[in-house]
């Protein structure tokens, strides 16, 4: 309980702020208003010194009443914070370089990887320092970036630090985390009355010199438990990720659409979620309140099955996590179409938007395919269920498997597609997911834990069998409105189409798309197709053959896609022999 002594950091953060507020500094060190910031009024920047003196007092005082020992690893978290706050409060205050801040970044992540944090699951050491500086670099800036509307890194913040600090407390014991999470989180709560204020604007930004000091510390909790001893279970490895799932997830956003748009990454814009949340309809505390709802439950996954410590409980996690990222995206979708319309209609619910049967079922079904390609794939080639090293190690590579696969299906925009209208290039996209995610788990696992008598192979026959799995399930929906024409043809209409060629096809395969229809043959001069069969429907001869088809399809119509008078005459003249209707169709195109 001498570990709560940190929340002493509320108050702290508070009273500071409020105490610049009312001094010279709050008129002096401000954010003017510019088209590539979210405020429109001038308002003070140093948000940041009230955090960072709440959680280094907060801090100090822990260590003083020895409530957590002054070791290394906790004064090089707290010195690398210090570094970037004092960076963060030189570019509040004159701006620098985006070289100097990465500067101070990577020299910040010097600090911590000194202190003797790294990521302990990766047994290489150079390849474990190198992904701890792209851990707390990137996160720093994935923090700076999500400062981009009130409340809003500060509440990701505060919610991430409560499930560290349960974390440190319970799973995995750390005295250290647990004192600067509760000091970090408790810094933020005094600062979110002054940001987030529900029907008024911000009194206090907290600038870079909070930001970036909020996602660096962020990070190195991350570092300083969970993957400190991610050795054996991938839950530990994933708490982190789902914790700041909102931040990560936002960052790769705008940085993709920026670099497709050939704009700086760390020039400022108006492109992230919660402002195309706004865009779409909702408020500014809604669109905070939605992010942090989402953070929230991402969080409570990663924590739930990271404190079974089953891998089955793992493999559940995944596929919760993943209907909650996908139906978050289908809610994202339906406020961009209420935007495109006009946005005249109410703002979609949330809870309706988390139930989207279709999209539910695409997800659900996926994994089960998954599931049983990796297990037949191992089958196979371990001739059954293996040893109990084999299934250690089939068991813990599921859920990075599942991770990857999912991530991989998002990515290819498996779960936006219509499969009713599948064609070669939805399947394409199908084999590529995954290929890539099956090379992804291949390259991934055996850093994490030897394979020893687990055949690598696995993973690439678990690609090929997953591929045709899911490509079949796809399939069926695009086959279905087929199969349910064969079932009622008494009733459809039997059409005879002229003609072979781009137009034709096009148009059988609309008229069978149409389901009332019922295309019996087609007509064509092209030698190379007669008697064979064109998008599923046979060319019963040349044109000069039309009484013969007459006869043998028993059509209900004739549609011509060919022009040509003199070809036509003899077609039409049969037509009209046989009492069959008969037109010519044409395709129109306008470019606007």
């Amino acid at each position: 309980m001498s570990a709560a002594i940190a929340i002493v950091a509320l108050p702290i953060s508070y009273l500071t702020l409020r105490a610049l507020l009312c001094s010279s500094v709050g008129g002096r060190l401000v954010a003017v208003p510019s088209g590539e910031r979210w405020h429109d009024r001038t308002t003070p920047i140093f948000g940041g010194i009230g955090i960072f003196a709440g959680f280094a007092l907060a801090t100090a005082l822990a260590v003083a009443v020895n409530a957590v020992a002054g070791r290394g690893e906790l004064w090089g978290i707290v010195g690398g914070c210090a570094l970037l706050f004092a960076a963060g409060l030189i570019d509040d205050v004159r701006h620098l370089s985006p070289l100097a801040k990465l500067g101070a970044q990577f020299g910040a992540a010097g600090i911590v990887i000194a202190s003797g944090l790294r990521v302990e699951v990766i047994g290489n050491d150079v390849l474990a320092t190198i992904v701890a500086l792209v851990w707390l670099v990137g996160i720093a800036n994935a923090f700076n970036l999500l400062d981009n509307m009130d409340g809003l890194a500060a509440s990701l913040a505060t919610i991430a630090c409560a499930y560290f600090a349960v974390d440190a407390a319970t799973e995995h014991p750390n005295r250290a985390v647990l004192v600067l999470s509760l000091a970090l989180g408790s810094a933020c709560l005094g600062f979110l009355p002054l940001n987030l204020r529900p029907g008024g604007e911000a009194i206090v930004f907290m600038g870079d010199s909070g930001s970036q000091v909020l996602g660096f510390a962020l990070a190195s909790f991350a570092l300083s438990s969970s993957w400190k001893v991610a050795g054996t279970t991938l839950a530990t490895t994933l708490l982190p990720l789902l914790v700041l799932a909102v931040p990560i997830l936002d960052t790769t956003l705008v940085t993709v659409v920026r670099l497709l748009e050939r704009r700086p990454v760390s020039q400022g814009g108006k492109d992230h979620t919660s402002h195309r949340l706004v865009y779409y309809g909702l408020s500014q505390t809604q669109a905070v309140g939605l992010l942090a709802l989402l953070g929230l439950a991402l969080g409570a996954t990663g924590l739930a099955y990271n404190v079974l410590g089953d891998p089955r409980v793992t493999v559940i996690g995944v596929l919760i996590t993943v209907v909650l990222l996908v139906q978050f995206a289908s809610f994202l979708t339906d406020l961009e179409e209420r935007a495109r319309r006009g946005g005249g209609e109410s703002v979609p619910s949330v809870l309706r938007a988390l139930w989207q049967p279709r999209r539910l079922l695409e997800v659900l079904v996926d994994f089960g395919l998954m599931c049983v390609s990796f297990l037949v794939a191992y089958a196979l080639l371990q001739n059954g269920l293996g040893g109990p090293g084999e299934r250690g190690v089939f068991l813990q590579a599921l859920p990075i498997l599942l991770t990857a696969r999912y991530v991989s299906f998002v990515a290819a925009g498996l779960y936006r597609r219509i499969w009713r209208f599948a064609s070669v290039h939805d399947l394409l996209a199908i084999v590529v997911a995954c290929v890539a995610s099956g090379l992804f788990a291949l390259a991934v696992v055996p850093i994490l834990w030897p394979l020893g008598d687990f055949d690598w192979k696995i993973f690439p026959l678990d690609a090929v069998l997953c591929s045709v799995l899911v490509a079949s399930s796809r399939l069926v929906l695009r086959l279905q409105p087929h199969a349910s024409a064969l079932r009622d043809r008494a009733g459809q209409k039997r059409v005879l189409v002229v003609g072979a060629g781009r137009f034709g096809r096009s148009l059988a395969r609309e008229l069978r798309e149409d389901g009332q229809v019922r295309v019996v043959g087609f007509l064509d001069d092209n030698p190379d197709v007669r008697r064979r069969r064109v998008r599923g429907v046979v060319v019963l001869g040349a044109l000069d053959e039309i009484g013969a088809a007459l006869e043998s399809a028993h059509p209900d119509e004739v549609l011509i896609t060919i022009p040509g008078a003199e070809r036509l005459a003899g077609i039409t003249a049969a037509c009209a022999t046989a009492g069959i209707p008969c037109r010519l169709v044409q395709r129109r195109t306008e470019i606007a």
